[in-house]
């Protein structure tokens, strides 16, 4: 149990340090997300002491669960924001009450009832066949082996960005009939091995061979797609890239997470198991995985309706010559 140092004026600053502390050594978080918690619970403390939450200095025991309640109708017809900001930032509210309660800051949680703000994702971009052979024709063509390896592997492999500029040759391993890699700056520091078909082997083996010239460069502990300057490819770096690629095969807001997305469509168009889709590409949940899975439904819906509709016109157009004199 923490000290019960009374909450009074300008102590709020201190309390939520020491929350963003506790999550720094409590909780598997990246920096980006602590930096959100601290935005959120200093944008809340704002509207809560301009007079909207009670024009008080801020003291989380004097927050109720209809004052939270206010706040996300003021996030929603005030600010306008968007669903998935909106739950952001309740749940970074949950959790700071959760803790304020368990360190007894606080008599009970006001945010436990609070509920979130509907929402429907949609579905990612979806790279059609005849997009990735135009990408894929545009790096064999113009492409480097080094760029080349880099387009195969987000295709065939389901990385992020910043998973494929961390990558290691220690990472991979590659055999004759089979092969994998290790993510081990997966999301949240999370590792996974993703297995390496055919065709993302040949490809590897070939860069690699291109550098065996440069031991160096081929060593176990060097990052397997290396910038210009010498270091490891950044994001921006590998972004800039694939916009290159795009740009060439004249393809139209393709990004390099449309890639990633590419690989997830594919194991479910396939029959993939949704465990194992969500396992291959480091989801935390597999309620963002079915979004592939809606998606793929969706489009065998439609080429069923699409089926019956032309079954249906060549039974009309049949039935029509045969009525004709």
């Amino acid at each position: 149990m923490s000290d019960n140092t009374e909450i009074n004026s300008g102590s709020y600053a201190d309390i939520v340090d020491r929350f963003i502390d506790w999550l720094q050594t409590y909780a598997d978080l990246g920096e980006a997300t602590l930096r959100n918690y601290r935005s959120d619970l200093r944008d809340f403390i704002t509207w809560w002491e301009s007079g909207e939450g009670g024009g008080v200095p801020f003291d989380p025991a004097a927050v109720a669960t209809p004052t939270l309640t206010q706040y996300r109708a003021h996030l929603q017809t005030v600010q306008k924001k968007a669903p998935a900001t909106i739950n952001r930032r309740l749940v970074s509210l949950k959790r700071f009450f959760t803790w304020c309660a368990e360190e007894e800051l606080i008599a009970r949680d006001p945010a436990r009832v609070v509920r979130s703000v509907p929402t429907q994702r949609s579905a990612p971009r979806q790279l059609s066949d005849k997009e990735e052979a135009r990408l894929v024709a545009a790096v064999d063509r113009y492409g480097t082996p080094r760029d080349r390896a880099l387009i195969y592997l987000l295709l065939h492999t389901g990385l992020r960005s910043c998973e494929a500029c961390r990558l290691r040759w220690g990472d991979i391993e590659i055999n004759p009939r089979s092969g994998w890699l290790i993510v081990r700056s997966g999301k949240r520091g999370k590792q996974r091995r993703v297995p390496l078909n055919i065709t993302v082997r040949k490809v590897l083996e070939g860069y690699r061979t291109e550098l065996a010239g440069n031991s160096e460069e081929a060593a176990s502990g060097q990052f397997v797609f290396r910038s210009e300057k010498g270091g490891g490819l950044t994001e921006r770096g590998l972004r800039y890239v694939i916009a290159g690629y795009v740009q060439i095969a004249r393809l139209d807001d393709v990004s390099a997470h449309d890639l990633r997305h590419r690989f997830g469509y594919r194991l479910a168009k396939t029959g993939t198991p949704l465990q194992e889709i969500a396992q291959l590409m480091g989801h935390d949940s597999t309620d963002t995985t079915l979004l592939y899975t809606k998606a793929t439904g969706a489009d065998l819906e439609a080429r069923v309706v699409l089926k019956l509709f032309v079954v249906l016109l060549l039974n009309r157009l049949t039935r029509h010559s045969h009525n004709m004199p």
